[in-house]
C-alpha cells in the first residue's frame, strides 16, 4: 500500500521552501508520496508527478501523517489539517521558539528517517470548542489547541465583560479582553499575559485576564470538563473580536455570548523521543539550571 504524507511550509518563507524541497527528496526516494497544497507546491514550482501531489481539497485525505517545516504558526496551520481527518502531526522548527514542534533543524535528516520507519509515539492533546451567539443566534462556531482569545478590537476602548463558570457568574471587568487556554497554549499567548505554565499531561482549561482593570483578575485553572462563557456587555460602545489560535477570527456585537468548553476531537502530535516536558520548557525557555545536582539514589520514595 503506498504510503503518503502531507507537508506544510511557509509558502513566502524562502528557506522553509528550500528545506522542503530536499525533504520531499528524501521521501520520494524512500518510496513515501507526498502532498503539497496549492500555493506551497506553487512556490516551490512543483507540478504533480508520480510522488508528488498537488492537493485541491481535503488536503490530508489518504495521508498517514501531517509534517510541518516552520515556527509554531506553521504548526498551527498544519494542525488545522491534521485534526479534519485525524492522523498525527509532526513539527520540525524552522522558526524561533517553536514549542510545538518535535524536532530542530539539525535533526531534519534522523526525523525523515524515524518517519519513514514509523518510529515515533503519539501524545492527544486536548483542544477547545467555541461558540459564539448573539440575540440566540449561533454567529460562529470553531475549536482551537491553543487558545480562544475575547480581545478588544479598537486600541483607545476598553472591552467590557462579564465570565461566566458552569452557569455561574464569576466576575466583570473592563480591559484588553480574556485568554481561554489549553495546557498547550499555556506556553502561548496566555503565558505571555501572565498566565502559568500548564503540563501538557493536564487536563485543564486556563482562564487568564489580560489587562483587566479589576481587583479580581488573576489567572485561573479551571477542570476540563468546565463550561466558560463571556458576555460582552451591551454597554460595549464598539465591538470586539474573537481569536482562535491566532488564525481564525469573528467580530463580536455588543451583546454577544461565547461559551467555551472541552473539544471532542484532540490534536495527535507525533514524539520521538520520550524527554519529559520539564526538558522541553527548560530547552525552549533557556532556563537557567546551573548548579543542579540531582538526586544521587534517584527519585524520591513516597513513605
Amino acid at each position: 500500500m503506498t504510503r503518503r504524507i502531507l507537508l506544510v511550509a511557509h509558502p513566502r518563507r524562502p528557506e522553509a521552501l528550500n528545506v522542503a524541497k530536499g525533504v520531499i527528496e528524501r521521501l520520494t526516494s524512500l518510496g513515501i508520496d507526498v502532498s503539497l497544497q496549492t500555493e506551497e507546491a506553487h512556490a516551490m514550482d512543483l507540478k504533480d508527478s508520480a510522488r508528488v501531489h498537488v492537493a485541491q481539497e481535503q488536503e490530508a485525505e489518504e495521508c498517514e501523517l501531517v509534517l510541518v517545516l516552520g515556527g509554531d504558526g506553521t504548526i498551527l496551520r498544519g494542525a488545522e489539517f491534521a485534526r479534519s481527518v485525524d492522523i498525527p502531526l509532526l513539527g520540525i522548527n524552522l522558526g524561533q521558539v517553536g514549542f510545538l514542534a518535535e524536532a530542530e533543524r539539525e535533526a531534519l535528516d534522523a526525523t525523515v528517517e524515524h518517519i519513514a520507519l514509523r518510529h515515533y509515539g503519539v501524545d492527544e492533546r486536548m483542544t477547545l470548542h467555541v461558540d459564539a451567539w448573539h440575540d440566540g443566534d449561533l454567529i460562529a462556531t470553531s475549536w482551537a489547541l491553543n487558545e480562544v482569545s475575547v480581545e478588544k478590537s479598537s486600541r483607545e476602548r476598553m472591552l467590557e465583560i462579564t465570565l461566566e463558570v458552569d452557569g455561574r457568574p464569576l466576575s466583570s471587568w473592563g480591559g484588553d479582553g480574556v485568554i481561554v487556554s489549553t495546557p498547550t497554549g499555556s506556553t502561548a499567548y496566555a503565558f505571555s499575559a501572565g498566565g502559568p505554565v500548564v503540563w501538557p499531561q493536564v487536563r485543564a482549561i486556563l482562564l487568564v485576564p489580560n489587562s483587566a482593570h479589576a481587583l479580581f483578575a488573576r489567572p485561573l485553572v479551571l477542570g476540563a470538563d468546565t463550561h466558560v462563557a463571556i458576555e460582552i456587555r451591551e454597554t460595549t460602545e464598539r465591538c470586539g473580536v474573537m481569536w482562535c489560535d491566532g488564525r481564525r477570527h469573528v467580530d463580536l456585537p455588543p451583546g454577544a455570548r461565547i461559551e467555551v468548553r472541552e473539544g471532542w476531537r484532540p490534536i495527535r502530535l507525533a514524539r520521538l523521543n520520550d524527554a519529559p516536558f520539564t526538558d522541553r520548557l527548560v530547552a525552549k525557555f533557556n532556563l537557567p539550571v546551573t548548579g543542579w545536582r540531582g538526586s544521587s539514589h534517584g527519585p524520591a520514595s513516597r513513605g
